[in-house]
């Protein structure tokens, strides 16, 4: 071999290399760059890298369940100035009105020049948390409670209803959980968690996790809450892991003193199907505001269910009267979701008084 081969090969390389070095100043790579939030906030990047990512790195949590691989479609942000792009990744999860206000899906969208975003107020205020499990308790054969004790930072500040996102070890996703614990337990949080087949979390959850076990927490998050300001009759309607938010809805106003009249409809296939019948029991006879009506879609004989039957919209439709005045507190499944929606409606409850969270 020639003894200036190799000397060839290095000048070679080295001058592609400052070829691309040149090329991505030239595309604005490694210029100093400026993103600002709200028009309040600003931050300097120099990197290239997503909104979703840049904005983790200065500690603003944008929730993303599937960890930026655009499958969830719950990273959004409005874009107001900038490459305002649509790419081909989001077109799935935009419809007309959020293509027109400049939504678009932060782990899409990578930082080249400067930007003007908005973010919802609450998610400036989500931190990630190191947590430690103390507690896995099976609730019923697929679904499991699990308490997340704060490390750092020690404490956390919820709204009754809201979400967090836990991080599973090893692979790049994160899954996000209502919390099912009172509001007013700030060091440490409780997830319930549905077995769902096939699901990375939900199986690590479910056949690895344990107590000791070392998880990243992000929160909190989401729009479904309980509205401390009205005074309404509430109607929650839940199926399933549907229950946490209620739950913590309910620890809330057991603390204020049950202020406000509540009717919760819970539905189920057969009694392995329920859990926390104890707890609301006991809720309902020290609160006589408070009823709890489980419903169960197809009890067997040898059950003996002496409570209501039928599916759950069924069961709602014929136990309430009007609700013009009344506000809706709805958590399960789109379709069970979309349904209650139905009715509720046919008794006249308007959208606005209408919450929900859906779970796919």
């Amino acid at each position: 071999m020639n003894i200036y081969t190799p000397i060839i090969l290095v000048g070679v390389l080295v001058i592609i290399t400052l070829f691309i070095i040149l090329l991505d100043k030239m595309m604005g790579g490694g210029s100093m760059k400026k993103i600002v939030i709200n028009d309040e906030q600003v931050i300097e990047v120099v990197n290239e890298d997503t909104v979703l990512a840049t904005l983790a790195q200065h500690k603003i949590y944008v929730p993303s369940a599937c960890g930026g691989k655009a499958t969830c479609g719950t990273c959004k942000f409005r874009l107001l100035e900038g490459d305002t792009t649509i790419k081909p990744t989001e077109e799935p999860f935009l419809n007309a009105a959020e293509r027109e206000n400049g939504t678009r899906l932060s782990c899409q969208h990578k930082v080249q020049g400067d930007m003007k975003i908005a973010l919802p107020e609450e998610l400036l205020s989500a931190q990630e948390f190191k947590t430690v499990v103390d507690k896995v308790e099976d609730l019923t054969y697929d679904i499991k409670l699990v308490r997340f004790k704060l490390i750092e930072p020690k404490t956390i500040s919820f709204k009754p209803g809201q979400y967090a996102q836990i991080r599973v070890p090893g692979v790049e996703v994160m899954r996000a959980y209502s919390m099912a614990s009172n509001p007013a337990i700030t060091d440490s949080i409780e997830l319930i968690i549905r077995m769902v087949p096939n699901g990375t979390a939900t199986t690590f959850v479910h056949k690895a996790l344990e107590v000791g076990d070392k998880i990243i927490v992000q929160g909190p998050f989401g729009n479904f809450f309980l509205r401390e300001d009205s005074n309404r009759e509430m109607i929650c309607i839940a199926g399933g892991s549907g229950k946490a938010p209620i739950r913590s809805i309910l620890h809330y106003l057991r603390d204020q003193g049950m202020p406000r009249k509540v009717k919760y409809f819970f539905g189920a296939k057969t009694t392995k199907d329920l859990f926390y019948t104890e707890e609301f029991q006991a809720l309902q006879k020290e609160f006589p505001n408070f009823t709890y009506i489980p419903a169960l879609s197809e009890p067997k004989p040898e059950e003996n269910w002496t409570g209501e039957i039928g599916l759950i919209t069924d069961v709602v439709d014929r136990l309430v009267g009007d609700l013009s005045e009344a506000e809706g507190y709805l958590c399960g499944s789109p379709g069970m979701i979309n349904a209650c929606i139905k009715v509720l409606k046919k008794h006249g409850m308007t959208d606005d008084n209408t919450l929900y969270d859906k779970f796919s």
